[in-house]
This record gives structure tokens, C-alpha cells and sequence, in this order.
């Protein structure tokens, strides 16, 4: 476990800052907030920033805001002219929130939504280069079908928590949560879907990282 510690805090020291507007958030997320190990922090902030400069996408797809702190990363990465849509279902999770988004440094460049975004996104007139997934573990495999539907061919697709502390090695199905069981069927129908090419990161909670062909 030290070692472990000492590792994670050397890569930290060792990739960009994260800024003292996500710092302070993320600080806010863990006073206020409950499960603010949901939050992104400061690693997987950057990768998502990282990812957004490599991809360079137009149109940003994220389901799941909760603090904001991702939405934050995917928008400071994005080129002018780009935009986020992001989305909360949670309508208790606003108030803290939206003003987090408003006043941040890239406010132009984010929309927040509160909604289901299975029901929302596909009324919507606009087709994604870029979805980030992190809502609720039970609906992957329905958020996945959709952003396919309304996704450019080459856009990508990252998912978080694919690996879920583990959970999804449990083979006993009579002892398996809703949650853990909607993360194994997601894996397993993105592990054989000829659609995409797919790879996992067993960065924090596992992200997968899916390219459509």
C-alpha cells in the first residue's frame, strides 16, 4: 500500500497541474458532497484533457456530471468552436454544480443538461466525435446502443468504471448487484461487437476506451 501511495503521488508530480479552479472543486466535492470518490480527479482529469486534444472533436457527449469535474477536463481540452453536452439525472446534484460550470473558465463551451439523456439525446440534432460515460452502471449497454446511433464512423467512446473494484470477476450471479451486472454485460457485448475496435485501461476503476470502425 505505501508503495503504492508513493507511486500515485509521484505520477502526480510528475504530469500537468490540474489548476486551482478543478483543485478547489474537487476539495468542494469532497466537503459537500456524498460518494465524491465519483469525481474524477486529478490524473484522470488530465487524460480526459489529454484525450480531447488528441481526438479534437466537435461535439462532446458526457452522461453523468456530477460534480462537474470531468466535464471541466473534456471542455478545457476542446478547440473553439466545440462544444460539451453534458448530462445529469440527478436534479439534487444542480445547485451544486451548474455554478461550478457557469463560472469556470470554459463556460463557453458547455451545456448542461438536467434529464435522462436516453431520453434526451436522441431527440437531439447532433451527431458526436467524443462521448464520455460515467451514469448510471445498470443502463451502459442502453447508452452505448445510442451513442452508436449518434456517433460520426472514427468517434470514440470512453467509459469509466468498467472494472468496478473488481466486481466484474464475481461469478456467482445470485450474489451480483444491478450495478455490477450492467458493467459485465456492457464488457461482454463490447468484448465481442465487430462494430468497434475496444482496449481497457486499468487506470482507477478501469476505462475502456472504444473507437467506432
Amino acid at each position: 500500500m505505501k508503495e503504492t501511495d508513493e507511486l500515485d503521488d509521484y505520477i502526480l508530480r510528475h504530469i500537468d497541474a490540474e489548476g486551482k479552479y478543478l483543485a478547489d472543486l474537487y476539495r468542494a466535492t469532497h466537503v459537500k458532497l456524498l460518494r465524491p470518490r465519483m469525481a474524477s480527479g486529478h490524473l484522470q482529469g488530465r487524460m480526459l484533457k489529454m484525450f480531447v486534444r488528441m481526438i479534437r472533436p466537435k461535439q462532446v457527449l458526457e452522461i453523468g456530471t456530477y460534480s462537474g469535474y470531468s466535464a471541466l477536463c473534456l471542455a478545457e481540452g476542446l478547440e473553439d468552436g466545440a462544444m460539451l453536452h453534458t448530462f445529469e439525472i440527478n436534479d439534487e446534484q444542480e445547485d451544486f454544480t451548474r455554478p461550478w460550470l457557469e463560472n469556470s473558465p470554459w463556460a463557453d463551451k458547455i451545456r448542461f443538461y438536467i434529464g435522462d439523456a436516453l431520453e434526451m439525446v436522441p431527440q437531439m440534432n447532433i451527431v458526436f466525435d467524443l462521448a464520455f460515460v460515467d451514469g448510471n452502471k445498470r443502463f451502459y449497454v442502453d447508452y452505448y446502443e445510442m451513442i452508436l446511433k449518434k456517433m460520426n464512423a472514427g468517434g470514440y467512446i470512453i467509459a469509466d468504471n468498467t472494472l468496478w473494484d473488481g466486481h466484474v470477476l464475481e461469478t456467482d450471479s445470485s450474489h451480483t448487484d444491478a450495478q455490477t451486472a450492467g458493467i459485465k454485460r456492457f464488457n461482454d457485448l463490447v468484448a465481442a461487437d465487430p462494430r468497434i475496435e475496444k482496449v481497457i485501461l486499468p487506470l482507477r476503476d478501469g476505462l475502456t476506451i472504444i473507437r467506432k470502425k
